[in-house]
Parts: structure tokens; C-alpha cells; sequence
């Protein structure tokens, strides 16, 4: 199914999520939701805080990115097929030179800016049957699982940007906040409690 997702503004976006456990109601249906509703929207990743819930749980899927004809052959094969679900995860170390990437997201649409992020990363993480995974990740790949995981921490790309970034970008907020955008996916805007 289907679902709207939490436009920029609602207070769901700034909620720390909290942990699950394998008893969290229709668990498995949300996960298959989720990935519908991300693929509906043609995104690359999906937080459980853009669909109303402050849980720690993301999803992610990196096969898009992998028909980047700039990228390096390496890149575009881990790409590629790169589909994982993120239960209680926890970075526990980021390292490199930081480098900047044009980021998006599918609660703040038509809004893109470049983000300074560290290469790569260290996650420990169950998966969808709860099994324990601490894996290592870099590029594009750690990219993505960073942005998801920053709305598990109620973080959105925009609160990593410049005072002046943010102010030139200040209005189309503003606007999206409030409904005043056209998406061509679901979403549900907090000023006006409606979805579309």
C-alpha cells in the first residue's frame, strides 16, 4: 500500500525514533509499504518518521543510482541491487575527508542541495528477521544509509546547510510546508492536515 508522505514542518520529521522489537504491530506489512511507497515516489531511501512513525527503522535501495553513467564501473555494480532494510540502527563511526553531494528528499521535494558528509561509515543494525549485522560502507552507498539514518535522528538534510542556505531556501519551505507544491506522489502537508 501505498502511503502519504510527511511533508516538511511536521513535528514527526524532529522525533527521535525509538527502537523496535520483533512484536511491533503488522511489522512486515509496514516494511513492504514502506518500499512500495519509496519506489512510488522514486526514491533511494525511506525513514519510518516520513511516513508519521518515530521508530528506528529506514529502508533503502540504491539500484537507481547504479544507471549514473558518471560513476565508476565499482560504483555503479555496488549500486546496483543494494536493497536493505535498517532495525535499530546505530553508526558508530564515520571517517574520511568530508565531501559534498546534491541531496534530496521526498519530504522537502524540488529542494536539492550539496551536503558535506564523511565518506564512509560503520552501522550496526538488525535486519528485517532481526538478525545482527555491524557492517562498513563508503561512497554513495553510505551516503544514502547517512541520510536516512540523520531522519532516525530527527535530522533533515536542510538543518546541515548554512544559515545563508537556509534562508535563501527559507520561502520554498515555507510553501512546502503549507501545500503549495505539485508532487506526483502522496503526500500529507502539516498547515493543512490534508493528504494528496
Amino acid at each position: 500500500m501505498i502511503l502519504p508522505i510527511i511533508a516538511y514542518g511536521d513535528p514527526v520529521l524532529k522525533k527521535v525514533g525509538v527502537d523496535i522489537n520483533k512484536e511491533y504491530p503488522q511489522l512486515d506489512g509496514l516494511i513492504d509499504n514502506m518500499f512500495e511507497t519509496m519506489y512510488n515516489a522514486y526514491g533511494v531511501g525511506l525513514a519510518a518518521q516520513q511516513i508519521g512513525l518515530a521508530i528506528r527503522l529506514f529502508v533503502v535501495d540504491t539500484t537507481p543510482f547504479s544507471e549514473d553513467e558518471d560513476l565508476s564501473a565499482e560504483e555503479q555494480k555496488t549500486l546496483s541491487g543494494f536493497k536493505r532494510v535498517f532495525i535499530n540502527a546505530k553508526i558508530t563511526k564515520e571517517e574520511g575527508d568530508e565531501w559534498a553531494f546534491n541531496e534530496g528528499c521526498l519530504s522537502i521535494p524540488e529542494v536539492r542541495e550539496d551536503v558535506f558528509r564523511k565518506p564512509t561509515i560503520t552501522i550496526s543494525y538488525l535486519d528485517e528477521n532481526f538478525e545482527p549485522h555491524t557492517e562498513v560502507f563508503s561512497g554513495l552507498v553510505a551516503r544514502v544509509i547517512q541520510h536516512e539514518y540523520d531522519h532516525i535522528e530527527g535530522i533533515l538534510f536542510t538543518d546541515k546547510l548554512s544559515s545563508l542556505k537556509k534562508r535563501l531556501i527559507k520561502g520554498r519551505l515555507t510553501n512546502i510546508s503549507k501545500g503549495k507544491i505539485d508532487v506526483d506522489y502522496r503526500m500529507r502537508f502539516p498547515d493543512q492536515k490534508k493528504k494528496r
